[in-house]
């Protein structure tokens, strides 16, 4: 049976708005001996992403308006960043002391519109980051530019971490995705005993981050990249948005 290796990418500098992380990510690989091989997946954090793409926002530029700032009294946040949040989202879902689950722009359900400050260098006043503005786009643009670098076929994700209903803690999640069927649709396909499956999808995307998460972590671990190496793609591409569910069959909500 064929294995799966994770291999981290350790000593990328710290990213800033309009680097080429292609190029970050090369010049990491060579100094570790390393290089891309046909079929791997490359697995990117998405604050990394974020900050090439200039996503990154000082919150004295941020003017609160009323709707954040009686938002920010029930959740006990900054009202700053409360605005940010409002600003990326499309709907508040629940607030409570220090829990404000939103409805992302782009459909995802989280919490604080994927505003974060952890892992950012406030240098000249507090600042947050934001998501990227289009996640499969910005894997399709990594996925291009690798591809070209090392003449082989590759498929790459944008990470994050999420938290869940029912259970406690985060896990990776695909925030974006190309080259990879994000989601498989597996409905129709023989169980062992020869049973059709009626209802399995598999959200192949959140698998392939949730294992480079292990390596990248979420404090100060220092690994942003990880690659997966070995793991069969099988079924047609689709992008992270297939992974989001609609919301007239979402039960939370």
């Amino acid at each position: 049976m064929p294995a799966v290796t994770l291999i981290p990418v350790p000593g990328l500098p710290l990213v800033r708005a309009n680097d080429d992380l292609s190029q970050l990510i090369a010049a990491a690989l060579e100094r570790e001996g390393l290089g891309l091989e046909d079929g791997d997946i490359v697995a990117a954090a998405q604050k990394i992403v974020s900050k090439a793409e200039g996503r990154q926002v000082a919150l004295a530029t941020v003017a609160p308006g009323p709707r954040a700032r009686e938002i920010a009294k029930t959740v006990g946040k900054d009202p700053r960043l409360v605005e940010l949040i409002l600003s990326e989202s499309r709907a508040v879902v629940r607030t409570a002391p220090n829990v404000l689950i939103v409805e992302h722009r782009l459909g995802f359900v989280m919490a604080n519109g994927g505003v974060d400050q952890s892992n950012v260098d406030a240098k000249g006043g507090e600042a947050a980051l934001l998501l990227p503005l289009d996640p499969d786009g910005s894997a399709a643009r990594l996925k291009v530019s690798l591809e070209v670098r090392y003449a082989c076929r590759l498929g790459v994700v944008v990470t994050d971490s999420f938290g869940r209903p029912w259970r406690n803690g985060v896990v990776g999640v695909c925030l974006g995705a190309a080259g990879i069927p994000a989601l498989r649709d597996r409905r129709g396909s023989p169980d062992l005993f020869g049973r059709a499956l009626r209802v399995t999808e598999i959200a192949m995307g959140d698998e392939i981050a949730a294992a480079a998460s292990l390596l990248m972590g979420a404090a100060d671990e220092g690994i942003p990249v990880v690659i997966v190496r070995g793991f069969k793609l099988e079924g047609p591409d689709a992008p992270a948005a297939a992974l989001i569910r609609d919301r007239a069959l979402d039960l939370f909500r």
